[in-house]
């Protein structure tokens, strides 16, 4: 058994060094790690922090997004015996600060993005994205101050501190929970001893893919990003995005395996497949066939949704959710649907787990069995009181009141003389021994007869009606009493006239008489302000529906409008005093590139695919508002079949070339080529970048590309023109159906088209062409967007310097001249070396160049060919 989290770390992660470990989206593309190459980061971070003079107990802030260098610099820590102080990606600079300040950090490990939020910070700063180096050999040390593992002279116990987890927000003192080594043990031990029982059925499904959407600097991340997946050689793919189809996409592209999350992605996924079905008219059949299919085997169901299983892959199998509870009608829909919906229960203080479900003997509405080394029981008023190994050694001191700077307050002043840990939930348990989550007990609601309301039970009863989107019940005191308050969110698509009374009445049918709510708030915007791990803001959710029932002030959301902070995080810049008429140019000073990331922004905040014309032509905060209520039923689909990129299509792409395209060159009129030389020892992938002329100007490219770039090239094409051909009008004649459908199955397989729309989805263009470059594919895009009318080359889109930035991969622009001359003169052939491609050098961009810098760049580099 280790006797440190650090020893736990080196044998798990040494004995799979060579298979994948992490994935993570850099750019546009997929970046992997073995755990052999986290293992040697860490061991090297370690050495760092030796060299540095940081010993064993002193602090380290750690602030970044979830990344494999996260983990890298996390366990590196661990190596040395210096504690840990992970920071919310989210959280604000003033609180980081003040965290750093109250456990006097020696080091910031954060983010490029954070660093520069804390640049007057008098500690040193080490950027976490340059923790990571190549995959070196594990056997000696590399360089001065590098470490080796196994050869530490510090010597770490169970009971030395791993990391100080701060728990509250930014307006209250910060109050930091310290987890030892033990702790983390105690909760791994018996986790790892029912895993073992299972692992000789994991090779039938190895790897294990995680998508993990938990941030690591909360325990409950960590335990699924970090101390479990090793045991099960799992993978670990992280990502920031949360719009459901980017989630359903990464899980299909990825073959994703578990979904980690918290409730409120299950809810989302379940809404996105709700709408889809209502949009393709499908609503009612699904429902008939979701009633007939409750009792069936589970293969049964299977075969029943294969469609909606399709969507997700066929490896994808179960999700794992914790932070809050699931309700009951998304644990059924999940459940029906033939996927594994397993809940998780702990906090700060129990280093995370205190009870699971077993992913197959799953009990129905409970957070699962408590684990082994744990006991739970209830206190009288039902709240969950927990002792055992895995709750933390105590909070964290800051000094004063006679101890000293960084000592340890008593343990009783987290549990009780007899060890207990008070929760603060109220729960219940059945004779199998499942405990069931009732609610936060500051949150229940008593009412002037003194019976107790919880909000989860009434949350449940509003969800089930048909027009409930989301909900929020909250205790409005009146009187000296307090009443429950229904705040909702209602469908636009299912509507129907419906008031939010009359939808509210139906819920109070289900409930009995003091459960009843009488008072209701519709919310509006389309969606709750929301903490970092998804949960809804009760205080501010509360402060408005008080505002509104009782009459105490302004109507607007508290705060300020989600919109304008939305924008004033997009750009960085004061949105103070904004409102709907506030011009984005000249009151807000948004750019073309602000415009580009505030419309990708919107796209994830409100889940829905924007117009970029339109949104170019938006001059006011209220326009987008405005767009935003007129397009929220807008989803433009494009098709990107993944197909065209793997074999037998590539060895049919290749014969297509030398035996239709090179001959049908011949005949159009064979370029001549310039610069070639530009190309010695360039073995790609690339970003080709040429000017627009016709419609066959990818047929030149590739007749001046080497054989090498130009037999794995994608080519970007106008998307709603490919898209037509995919999906043709209904008042499109049969046959006319079919030629277009045969037009578009030759064009993307032995052409390697795929779209690139010129007003909506554009980003899902740009992920395809990142995962089209993962495969070893150069990328062909014309920047202008349209043909040239006048022979002269049109301004380059924005779009064009996202992409280069986010591939980081080297560019190459071309140029096509000699072809505008021919077709003003109508003319559909040429002599051989008429038309002309000149060919300039590859370009490299540094990672903090400016988008529109980029842009600029190609455009001069293009027009001076």
């Amino acid at each position: 058994m280790a006797e440190s989290l650090a020893e736990f770390f080196v044998t798990n992660f040494r004995a799979r060094r060579e298979e994948r470990a992490y994935g993570q989206r850099c750019g546009y593309r997929m970046e992997w790690f073995t755990y052999g190459q986290v293992l040697e980061m860490a061991a090297r971070f370690a050495g760092d922090l030796e060299a540095g003079g940081i010993g064993k107990g002193e602090r380290v802030m750690l602030w970044g997004e979830n990344s494999a260098e996260w983990v890298a610099a996390f366990f590196g820590c661990a190596l040395r015996g210096v504690v840990v102080v992970p920071m919310d990606d989210g959280a604000s600079a003033e609180f980081a600060a003040r965290v750093a300040g109250q456990v006097e950090a020696r080091l910031w490990v954060c983010s490029r993005r954070h660093a520069a939020e804390i640049a007057a910070s008098s500690v040193p700063v080490v950027i976490l994205e340059d923790v990571k180096i190549p995959a070196l050999s594990l056997q000696e040390p590399q360089g001065q101050g590098r470490g080796t593992l196994g050869q530490s002279d510090v010597v770490i116990s169970r009971n030395d501190i791993l990391q100080i987890v701060f728990t509250s927000g930014t307006t209250a003192e910060p109050k930091g929970v310290v987890i030892t080594h033990g702790n983390v043990l105690a909760n791994i031990t018996p986790l790892e001893r029912e895993i073992g029982a299972y692992l000789k059925y994991e090779r039938l499904v190895r790897p294990v893919r995680f998508l993990n959407l938990l941030p690591l600097s909360h325990v409950f991340g960590q335990f699924l990003g970090m101390f479990l997946p090793p045991l099960l050689g799992g993978i670990v793919i992280f990502q920031d995005e949360l719009k459901p189809s980017e989630i359903i996409s990464t899980i299909r592209r990825e073959r994703v395996s578990v979904l980690v999350s918290v409730p409120r992605v299950l809810q989302s996924l379940k809404q996105k497949i709700e709408r889809d079905l209502e949009d393709r008219g499908k609503m009612q059949e699904f429902r008939r066939r979701f009633v007939a299919s409750e009792g069936k085997h589970f293969l049964r169901r299977w075969w029943i949704f294969r469609g909606i299983r399709r969507q997700f892959g066929w490896k994808f199998w179960a999700f794992i959710c914790g932070g809050a509870a699931l309700d009951a009608q998304t644990e059924t829909f999940w459940d029906r649907l033939g996927y594994a919906a397993i809940q998780g229960y702990g906090l700060t203080e129990t280093t995370s787990l205190i009870s699971v479900n077993h992913p197959f003997k799953l009990g129905k509405g409970s957070i699962g069995k408590v684990l082994p080394g744990r006991e739970v029981k209830l206190a009288e008023d039902g709240e969950i009181l927990i002792r055992g190994g895995g709750v933390a050694a105590g909070y964290w001191n800051k000094g004063g009141q006679g101890r000293a700077a960084g000592e340890l307050t008593r343990s009783g002043e987290v549990t009780d003389k007899d060890g207990w840990y008070r929760t603060g939930d109220v729960g219940a348990l059945d004779e199998a021994g499942n405990l069931y989550f009732k609610g936060r007990k500051k949150d229940v609601i008593v009412t002037p007869a003194g019976l107790n309301i919880y909000p989860e039970d009434l949350e449940a009863a509003l969800r089930r009606q048909p027009e409930v989107k989301d909900c929020v019940v909250v205790g409005i005191e009146r009187g000296g009493n307090a009443e429950p308050c229904a705040v909702l969110i209602l469908r636009d698509d299912l509507h129907n006239g419906a008031s939010v009374a009359e939808v509210v009445e139906r819920a109070n049918q289900a409930l009995a008489e003091f459960q009843r709510m009488r008072m209701w708030v519709e919310w509006p915007e389309q969606d709750f302000p929301r903490t970092n791990t998804q949960k809804p803001r009760r205080n501010v959710i509360a402060e408005y529906a008080a505002r509104q029932i009782l009459g105490t002030g302004r109507k607007e959301v508290a705060g300020g409008s989600p919109m304008m902070e939305l924008i004033g995080r997009v750009t960085g810049r004061s949105v103070t005093g904004a409102n709907g008429d506030t011009d984005l140019n000249s009151g807000l000073g948004l750019n073309s590139l602000d415009r580009v990331e505030l419309i990708s922004a919107l796209e994830d905040r409100y889940q829905v695919d924007l117009s970029e014309t339109r949104f170019s032509a938006a001059r006011t905060v209220g326009d987008i508002e405005r767009m935003l209520s007129g397009e929220a039923r807008e989803r433009a689909v494009y098709h990107y079949p993944r197909w065209v990129l793997r074999w037998p299509i590539t060895w049919m792409r290749w014969l297509a070339q030398y035996f239709l395209m090179r001959p049908a060159m011949l005949l159009l009129g064979w370029p001549r080529i310039e610069g070639r030389e530009n190309l010695r020892g360039v073995q790609g992938p690339l970003l080709v970048v040429c000017n627009h002329v016709s419609d066959v100007d990818f047929a030149f490219v590739q007749a001046a590309l080497p054989a090498l770039l130009r037999n794995c090239l994608a080519i970007a094409t106008r998307g709603e023109a490919l898209e037509a051909l995919h999906t043709p009008a209904p008042s499109r004649a049969f046959f006319g159906r079919i030629y277009d459908r045969t037009k578009w199955v030759l064009g993307v397989s032995l052409l390697n088209l795929f779209p690139l729309p010129r007003e909506a989805g554009f980003r899902q263009s740009f992920a395809y062409a990142g995962e089209a470059v993962d495969r070893g594919y150069s990328v062909l895009v014309f920047p202008e967007g349209r043909h040239t009318a006048d022979g002269k080359i049109n301004p380059f889109r924005a779009g064009i310097g996202l992409l280069a930035k986010n591939l980081g991969i080297p560019v190459l622009p071309l140029r096509i001249a000699g072809l505008f001359a021919l077709k003003q003169a109508g003319k559909r052939f040429a002599a051989p070396g008429k038309i002309c491609v000149r060919i300039g050098r590859p370009m490299k961009f540094e990672a903090e160049t400016d988008p529109e810098q980029i842009a600029r760049g190609l455009q001069s580099a293009v027009e001076s060919l």
